[in-house]
């Protein structure tokens, strides 16, 4: 039986890059920390909410990389007088990776109640129809 391949069908041209989205994809989502949701807030809207309950804003990195938003994490040790009998928010530095589609952009990114709320936004594409005139030997 052989293997269908989504970029490599005959009909489907430029899509090469969807194949190494996805397994790139794949690899980034297996941490499960932190915990997030994504919402669709209206027909173009979205909403990704990360829980980073201890985290400051100066702790927190977002960035845009070649269509992928990327969230870090990372805290200061805390100071060495404090003694924990039990420490069971995690502080381990983090990093979430969402690939985003073309035409979707990044509105904004707001902290609250160890909330980490970023708005996106996507772009109605433009159909385009033309005709291509054939040139002649």
């Amino acid at each position: 039986m052989t293997k269908f391949a989504f970029p490599s069908h005959p009909l489907l041209l430029g899509f090469e890059p969807l194949e190494r989205l996805v397994e790139r994809t794949a690899r980034a989502g297996a941490d499960g920390y932190p915990p997030f949701n994504i919402e669709l807030v209206a027909p173009n809207q979205y909403r990704i909410t990360l829980a980073v309950a201890g985290f400051s804003d100066a702790d927190i990195d977002i960035t845009l990389e070649d269509r992928q938003l990327v969230v870090r994490g990372q805290q200061a040790e805390p100071e060495a007088e404090r003694i924990f009998l039990h420490r069971g928010i995690a502080t381990r530095q983090f990093r979430r990776v969402f690939a985003l589609a073309e035409g979707v952009e990044v509105g904004g990114a707001r902290l609250g109640d160890g909330l980490l709320t970023i708005t996106l936004e996507r772009a109605e594409p433009k159909s385009e129809v033309r005709s291509i005139p054939i040139a002649r030997k």
